[in-house]
This record gives structure tokens, sequence and C-alpha cells, in this order.
């Protein structure tokens, strides 16, 4: 597989050109759209979105490592196919809603400023994950494992501590 390092992708539209299977390192993707694009397959690495829409993108065996999302839409993604190995989220200023992160290890992941409407977290590991400031209106928290969470000034969510 192909290693892409150090790059910078602005304004692409991977809905029309398909970004290729690669190992990606240290790239920042700014303003693209990869609207219902298939990532799968690919590999991201200390990489950055910057207020790029990837919602409904396919996500089987993609992997995420120490990855930044923000001011991005990210609707309706199914993160449960995704690799687990090495997995590392940040989301600042997104819009996650109705995305589902089934099952997932996400310790210390950050909400920061997030939109999660509907989104499911059930039977994920949120240890000392953060939702500062975050509208989880409808979100599900089923045998989701919370210590240490932190939901300072978060919005609207229901946790039933059974």
């Amino acid at each position: 597989m192909n290693t892409v390092s150090d790059e910078t992708f602005s304004k692409k539209d991977f809905t029309q050109n398909p970004l290729k299977i690669s190992e990606y390192e240290n790239c920042v993707f700014e303003n693209c759209i990869f609207y219902a694009s298939r990532l799968s397959g690919i590999s991201f690495s200390n990489c950055e979105f910057n207020d790029c829409d990837l919602s409904l993108i396919i996500i089987e065996k993609t992997a995420f490592r120490d990855v930044h999302f923000n001011n991005c839409k990210i609707i309706g993604v199914d993160f449960e196919p995704a690799n687990d190995f090495g997995l590392r989220f940040h989301f600042k200023n997104c819009n996650l809603t109705h995305s589902i992160f089934f099952n997932k290890d996400l310790r210390k992941t950050v909400f920061d400023h997030c939109i999660l409407h509907e989104t499911d977290f059930t039977q994920a590991n949120l240890m000392e994950s953060s939702f500062k400031h975050s509208d989880l209106s409808g979100s599900v928290f089923d045998q989701t494992h919370l210590e240490k969470a932190d939901f300072t000034e978060a919005l609207n969510f229901r946790i039933i501590p059974e």
C-alpha cells in the first residue's frame, strides 16, 4: 500500500474522484467533500479534517489513528466496521447526528461543542471521554462504559445508571 505523507488536500470533491486506497500520514483535508464516499481499507494517521463533509461515508476496515475533525459534517456514519487498532479521534464543532459507535473503544475521545443527536454509543467504552458543550439529544448510552466521562455543560443527555 502506498503512503502519502505531509500533504494538504484543499477543496477536493472525492465524490467525483475517489480518494486512493493508501496510508495517509500527517495529511490535512480542508473543505473537502467525501459525501457517501467509500473510504474502506484506507489508513489515516495523525491527519486533520477541517470543514469537510464526511456524511454517510463507508469505512469498513478504515483506520483512524489520532485523527482530528474540526467543523466537519459527519452525519449518519457507522463507525462500527472501522479498524479498531490504534483507533483515536478528536472532534471539535462537528455534527455527528445519527452516527453509530457501537461497541467501539473510544477511551479519552473528545467531543467538544459537537451535535450528537440520535447518536448510538451502545456498548462503547467512553471512559475518560469528554462531551463538553455538546448536544446529545436522543443519543443512546446502553451498556456504555462512562467511568470518568466529562459531561460538563453538555446538553440534552439522558443516562440511566443501571
